[in-house]
This record gives structure tokens, sequence and C-alpha cells, in this order.
């Protein structure tokens, strides 16, 4: 999503470096106008690589969005001493991802982040879960964190999304899809997905599609053919441009035990496509707005998520009123966001 921000602030008007690795992701969605500026591949020497980068090239701001580039970022400002401010992006909801460690682990890295988070200029949160998870970790005022929804729908979008069918399964006459995207990791839990489609099969043809890759891929397979559904599943792997399986799905489904602010969700819903999502901490109670834009279902319950998967395959809402569901999460909407905070940060500093 940082690759979206920049598009977003360069479009109007911003000088936009994107530091990252040589073969980072998705660098190929960088247009000519944001340079790109390559970080050596060993982390431990992206601090001093920042230091340089800060002392050449004065930046007003340094946006990062991970805890530990944070850390990095706000060392750098430090040692650099131009007055450059860091501004923390956090993507989760720290508190669920940290839910199975120990009691120790789970302290040391609350400490850590509390730390962290009382050193940056700014924090800037994705949805009101994570940027109210952040406050309670860190004890830092829940009115002092911006709140700026992803900017997930982009200029070239919907054009993404035009392309011609992408599998049989989704040629005329065939039974529904439902698709799930992500990695295939405990976080997003499609093994509750798979145990969903058996259910509903019971009642209905349904077919399962699930983009992404992970080191969970034999146990989902084991499991879909433990429940007689292996045939009415594919699991195609990483897929760089997922609009078209979307665009064609006749149900998403996000089936995580937690989340920050799913893009796939929202990307779902621009598209038209109808959705079920797991009422997990957080994000899907916000974009489906309590339940108005597609059913909400309890994290890790089988039964309930085929319920609400024939609910919506019996009913599904028109695209248009998916849509509006959508109008705070464009490129545009988000770079005015980040504009917004980042004059509000610069101005606390020259009053301080």
């Amino acid at each position: 999503m940082l690759i979206n921000t920049a598009r977003g602030l360069a479009s109007r008007g911003h000088q936009v470096d994107y530091l990252s690795p040589a073969d980072g992701a998705f660098l190929g969605g960088l247009p000519a106008d944001i340079r790109h500026r390559p970080l050596p591949a060993r982390p431990r020497q992206h601090r001093a690589a920042l230091v340089d980068y800060i002392r050449e090239n004065r930046p007003d701001s340094v946006i990062v969005g991970k805890d530990q580039d944070a850390v990095t970022a706000i060392r750098a400002r430090d040692a650099a001493g131009t007055g450059v401010r860091v501004v923390v992006r956090p993507g989760t909801t720290v508190s669920r991802r940290l839910a199975g460690r120990n009691a120790i682990k789970r302290w040391r890295t609350y400490r850590a982040l509390r730390r962290t988070y009382r050193q940056a200029d700014g924090i800037v949160a994705n949805s009101e879960g994570v940027r109210d998870d952040i406050a309670a970790i860190t004890g830092i005022a829940s009115d002092a964190i911006h709140l700026v929804r992803n900017p997930v729908i982009t200029p070239d979008f919907h054009e993404a999304a035009a392309a011609e069918p992408v599998h049989p399964w989704f040629a005329p006459d065939e039974p529904p899809v439902l698709l799930g995207a992500g990695g295939l990791r405990r976080q997003k839990d499609f093994a509750t997905l798979i145990a969903a489609l058996a259910r509903v099969r019971e009642e209905r043809e349904a077919r399962l599609v699930i983009l992404g890759g992970g080191h969970l891929e034999k146990e989902l397979w084991s499991q879909a053919r433990a429940l007689g559904v292996a045939e009415n599943v594919t699991m195609p792997g990483f897929v760089e441009n997922p609009y078209p399986w979307m665009a064609q799905a006749d149900l998403f489904v996000l089936s995580s035990l937690w989340e920050g602010s799913p893009n796939v969700l929202t990307e779902a819903l621009a598209l038209g496509t109808p959705v079920v999502a797991t009422d997990c901490p957080s994000g899907p109670r916000e974009i489906l707005q309590g339940g108005q834009f597609g059913p909400l279902v309890p994290p890790g319950e089988p039964e309930a998520m085929a319920t609400g998967i024939l609910t919506a395959l019996r009913a599904p809402l028109p695209a248009a009123v998916l849509q509006s569901a959508t109008a705070d999460y464009t490129m545009e909407r988000n770079a005015e966001g980040y504009e917004a905070m980042l004059r509000d940060v610069h101005e606390r500093a020259a009053n301080r």
C-alpha cells in the first residue's frame, strides 16, 4: 500500500522517493516520477544507508510501514540531525498477532513498541481498530494517532480487472465460485473456509478458489481431501493480478483471524463482488459498516461462515451498493489524508 500512497502524493505534485531493497515487491508499480532508491540487501546496513540518504537529500519526512523499519528510521533521523520527521504506519492489529506468544515475549515486544512509537514524530493507522490497538499498547491518546484509509482503488484498478476469464470454473452456467486470497498461513484461516465449503455443498453446488502461497498448502489440501471437497477446490498460488478473479467470482470470503484493514475485502467490494467476512480485529466491521454491505461471521466457526455464504449467494447485494462502501479507500483520498497528517506533524514539531 505504501507504493500507492507514494503514487498518490506524487500525483499531487510532491517529490517522492521510494526506498527499498532492489528486489522489493511490486516495484513495477512505481511511475517514472518517483525515484527508487535501493537499500542494501542486508537489513543491518539500512541505518547507515538511510543516514546517508537523509543527509544528501534532506527530505521533510520519512514514512515507514514496519516496526523494525521504524526503529531504523528513528535512529537514522537522530544520527542525521537534519530535522527530518519520521512517521510510522502500523498495518495490522498487533495485539492479536502477538496473542499466541508467551507472556514474556509479548511484554518485551510491547515494551519495544511503546519506545518506538513514542519516539516517532507521527503515527498513521489504516483503521479505527488498528488506531485503538496502538493506543492501548503504547499509552498514546487515540486522537494523537491519525486515521487514513488504505489507497486500495487506484486510477488503473478497474482496467486491471477487465481481463478475460482466468479459469474454466468462471465460464457461464458453472456452479458458483467462492474466492479467498492471501498467504497460506494461520492468520488467514483458510482451514475454516474449506470446512465451510464442505458445509455449503451439503445444500448446493459451489467451488472454492484460494489465491496465494504459503507453508500451509499441503495441510489445506489434506483437509480438503479428508472432507471430500478436493475436486471443488483449486489453489493456483500467488497471482500477480488477482482482480479478474475477484471480478468474476460469485462471492469473496475473508476468513481471517485478524487483520488491520484487509485490502482484499475492499477490492472485492470495489469490483461489485458480494462478500462475507469474519468479524475479526480489525477492519471488516468498519469496511462493511456493521454488516450493511455483507454478512459478518465469528472467526474460526465453519458453520457460521457457511450460513453467511449461503445467505449471500441467495440474495447478493447489487454491485452499485457494494461499490458505495469504498468511497474512502481511493488513492486520491489517501493522498489528501497523508497531506493533512504531514502538515499536522510538522506544525506540532515547529511548536515544540
